[in-house]
C-alpha cells in the first residue's frame, strides 16, 4: 500500500514537472497557443537579409508582433514577410515598415514607423512604404570603392 502511494505521488510530480517545463517553454519562446488576438499584414522588400521567421515586431519601442513567414517572389524578385500583429494595434496605411538589427550585431527586427492618416489597415492588406535591411559588407565596400 505504501509502495502504491509513493508511485503514484512520484508520476503526479513527474506530470506537473513536465506541464511546467512545457509551459515555460512557450512562455520564454514567445510563442502563443491561440492566434485570435491577431491579425496578418503583408510588407514586401527588396533586401531581408537576416530576417528570420519568428522575429520580433516594434512600434515606439514595444513588441506587437511577430514575422510568421518570409517567401520569395520571384515574379517581383522581392521578399514578402507576413507580419501578425495584435488586434489592439492600428497601423495607418501610410505608415513604414523598415528591418533594423537590434543593437550592433544583434537579430533582425520589424519596425514599424507609423504614418498620419485616419485609414488603418486590415487583414492581409500590405504595407506599401518598406526599408530593406542594410548590409554592413556592401556600406563598407561602397566607402573602401569610393574614395579616389
Amino acid at each position: 500500500m505504501k509502495q502504491s502511494s509513493l508511485t503514484l505521488l512520484v508520476g503526479l510530480f513527474v506530470i506537473i514537472g513536465a506541464g511546467a517545463l512545457l509551459f515555460m517553454s512557450v512562455s520564454i519562446g514567445g510563442a502563443s497557443i491561440s492566434q485570435s488576438g491577431q491579425y496578418s499584414l503583408v510588407a514586401k522588400f527588396d533586401s531581408a537579409s537576416g530576417l528570420k521567421e519568428g522575429a520580433f515586431v516594434e512600434v515606439a519601442g514595444v513588441r506587437v508582433g511577430k514575422a510568421t513567414s518570409i517567401e520569395f517572389d520571384p515574379q517581383m524578385f522581392q521578399a514578402v514577410v507576413v507580419i501578425a500583429l495584435d488586434k489592439s494595434v492600428e497601423v495607418p496605411d501610410d505608415s513604414i515598415a523598415a528591418i533594423r538589427t537590434a543593437g550592433i550585431i544583434g537579430d533582425r527586427f520589424i519596425k514599424i514607423i507609423p504614418g498620419g492618416s485616419d485609414l488603418f489597415l486590415e487583414e492581409g492588406e500590405e504595407i506599401i512604404e518598406t526599408e530593406s535591411s542594410i548590409s554592413l559588407e556592401e556600406l563598407v565596400s561602397k566607402y573602401m570603392f569610393s574614395q579616389e
